[in-house]
């Protein structure tokens, strides 16, 4: 485990990284001794330096959803990292190149939340209860801790789970309408579809992902509060993009298309 100075210290570097665009090597390779409850507390510091400058916390996104991407980086279960209010992008954006390192997108259903929810013992009728409506969502993600051989689940986390951006379509859908765990979509690179994927890749079910995280954040002290945005998981692979491309995210189940392009 790491010392409360060494965790800040790793948290400004990673912040001078999201602000100049500059990769970070493997957390894993400079501090061996790093654990996932160090990971957490760098988000921590992270956020309170964000809120410094004017950001403020507007939800959460899950990662590591299935037991494959689990395997890859050691970890025995899903995490997450807070999502900030600048890191929301509108739809149909067209964003630089220059601002990423390495973006990659991925296909997501995004919940809002309605009621508090607060672990222990939340479980998926809580959250269907706690549910407002369900957003079509593009995830942007991008690495400010290298993606490099040997990168497992303390260097991701640490760099708050690799949240770059979240585009949010316009089509809010309740519950009630939906088979959650049929939802479908295509992720469309310049008129190609370039991944697909269904809700149920998800845990099984993207409300099982939601209870997860309700109940992680009780570990630490937090819950889920009203309006907070939660990001389920990717419904397929992630897919780099470059510049130039135009992306269409497509879902079925009446929730509509996404669309972003990079220049």
């Amino acid at each position: 485990m790491l010392t409360d100075d060494v965790r800040k210290e790793i948290a400004a570097k990673i912040y001078h990284c999201m602000k100049e665009t500059t990769p970070l090597p493997l957390l894993t390779s400079a501090y061996p001794d790093i654990e996932m409850i160090d990971s957490y507390h760098i988000q921590n510091y992270l956020v309170s330096t964000f809120k410094e400058t004017g950001s403020r916390v507007k939800g959460y996104k899950i990662g590591l959803t299935t037991k494959a991407i689990q395997q890859l980086v050691g970890s025995a279960e899903p995490n997450f990292s807070p999502l900030l209010e600048h890191m929301f992008i509108a739809e149909a954006s067209e964003l630089a190149m220059s601002r990423w390192l390495t973006p990659v997108v991925e296909s997501e259903l995004a919940l809002i939340i309605k009621n508090r929810l607060a672990g222990p013992g939340i479980n998926v009728a809580d959250v269907i209860r706690a549910t407002d409506f369900v957003l079509p969502t593009i995830e942007i993600a991008d690495f400010r801790v290298a993606r490099a051989a040997g990168m497992d689940v303390r260097d991701i986390t640490a760099d708050m789970s690799a949240a770059g951006g979240v585009v949010l379509g316009g089509n809010p859908t309740s519950l009630n309408d939906i088979d959650i765990r049929a939802v479908s979509c295509s992720l469309i690179i310049n008129e190609a579809e370039r991944a697909k994927g269904t809700a149920s890749e998800v845990l099984g079910n993207p409300l099982s992902a939601v209870a997860w995280l309700a109940n992680k954040l009780s570990d630490f002290g937090g819950a889920l509060e009203p309006g907070d945005v939660i990001l389920s998981g990717a419904m397929h692979n992630a897919q780099p993009v470059e510049a130039g491309d135009q992306i269409i995210a497509r879902f079925d189940n009446g929730l509509g298309d996404i669309k972003l392009s990079f220049s």
